[in-house]
């Protein structure tokens, strides 16, 4: 008696022998080491034209089959194989979805499989009731017969099978087995299209293969199939290490830029990064900024005070700040309490350009204004920002600084309009 045994309940036995006695599944068959029968349904029906299906009760389109000739046999079947640990299980798009997990489980649990194939409108629901233990389903989808499912069904159980497979790494190395998906495989040539086999491949040092192969498998589970990821339990500290490297390696690489006084050269450069914050804001809905300021005239000043500061990278300028050391006119009246009542710093004119945003130059421009303030002997560092600037705010809680009220623009084309205000205690 062989090792395992899958008998297919279908209208196309031809079409299943064909497609199940090829390859590595039909060898073993042959060797004995599997039986796969596949049984023509229409032979054990009692209708004298051969007739196993009908129209459904109730009316629609299509036909049903009967459950006469279905469990007659099923009946068949178990009689030739009495002895079984046996699951029978019918192919339906309402079945729970068939997975790896599913097929381990049918080669461990059981030791025969009679897979039902439906077709036309399906089955008589009786014989489900009365027969069938469960039901499967490849997917989210129809077929016109269940026959495809179930040489699916056959093939996954059936090369776990000791003795199909040359050896079992042959399948626990696979995608799914341990719910990631498989590392890629290269064969000869070495170079193809201009693309080179992996030079790890090819060093002979079968350690670093295995750690290659285990971090390509979990990459590919985390681009290809992120709901499998999710599930994903690793527990071993190698994959926890791998993983931590593959992280690492996909995080944002820092980008580097350089810092210096404002000097008259940088205006237009300037003026320019101002237009893009400009631009940002209005594009928010907000008009902050929309009624001129900052002007040529502040940032001369700024320039002349020394309060200017830009940031460039590769050379260009990418953002501007004004740090002052002086008290703000619009600071002294505040709706609320700022946090200190000594000597105090203030930024001002916060514009990066659009090709930096995100890129955490803001926060080099706060570290600047701190160290400067600090250098300066002032205790905080104060800023204020539209109320419906929810970026900036965001920015400034994660510098540290803390809302303290409302106050109002003193001066300027933006005079009485109202601000959040923020401070960050530096000593």
């Amino acid at each position: 008696m062989a090792d395992y045994r899958i008998d297919i309940m279908t209208l196309f036995p031809d079409s299943v022998e064909r497609v199940l006695g090829e390859s590595i599944i039909g060898r073993a068959a042959k060797k004995g080491i599997l039986e796969i029968h596949a049984v023509q349904i229409r032979d054990f029906t009692d209708n004298k034209q051969f007739q196993v299906d009908d129209y459904p009760y109730g009316g629609g389109w299509g036909c049903v089959l009967m459950a006469q000739p279905l469990k007659a046999c099923l009946d068949h079947i178990v009689a030739q194989a009495p002895h079984r640990r046996r699951r029978v299980i019918y192919l339906s798009p309402q079945g729970r979805p068939y997975t790896q997990t599913e097929a381990r489980r049918l080669r461990e649990d059981y030791d025969h499989l009679v897979l039902v194939c439906g077709h036309y409108e399906g089955i008589d629901e009786r014989f489900i009731e009365e027969c069938v233990d469960e039901e499967l389903s490849l997917g989210d989808f129809v077929l016109t017969g269940g026959e495809i499912a179930a040489m699916a069904v056959a093939d996954s159980v059936c090369r776990m099978v000791p003795g199909v497979l040359a050896d079992e790494e042959c399948f626990t190395g696979e995608s799914h087995w341990d719910g990631t998906l498989e590392y890629p495989q290269y064969t000869r040539p070495e170079v193809w299209e201009g693309r080179a086999v992996p030079e790890v491949l090819l060093a002979g040092n079968h350690e670093n293969v295995r750690l290659w192969r285990r971090k390509k498998s979990l990459e590919r589970t985390l681009d290809k199939r992120p709901d499998m990821f999710e599930r994903l339990a690793l527990t071993s500290k190698e994959d926890r290490k791998i993983l931590a490297e593959i992280m690492a390696e996909r995080a944002p690489k820092a980008r580097s830029f350089d810092c210096r006084r404002a000097t008259a050269a940088d205006l237009e450069d300037v003026l320019a990064v101002i237009a893009e914050t400009r631009a940002f804001l209005a594009a928010q809905g907000l008009d902050q900024w929309q009624t001129g300021y900052p002007d040529r005239e502040t940032l001369e000043r700024d320039v002349d005070c020394g309060f200017g500061w830009v940031f460039e990278e590769d050379g260009k300028l990418v953002s501007y700040l004004a740090i002052v050391p002086e008290e703000d006119p619009g600071y002294a009246e505040i709706d609320g309490a700022w946090k200190t009542e000594g000597p105090y710093g203030a930024v001002h004119r916060v514009a990066v350009s659009a090709s930096c945003r995100g890129s955490g130059v803001a926060r080099q421009m706060f570290s600047l204004a701190e160290d400067l303030c600090l250098g300066w002997g002032r205790g905080s560092l104060r800023i204020d920002t539209h109320p419906g600037n929810v970026p900036m705010q965001r920015l400034l809680q994660k510098c540290g600084f803390e809302q303290c009220g409302v106050i109002h623009i003193v001066g300027g084309p933006e005079d009485g309009q109202a601000r959040l205000a923020f401070e960050k205690v530096l000593l």
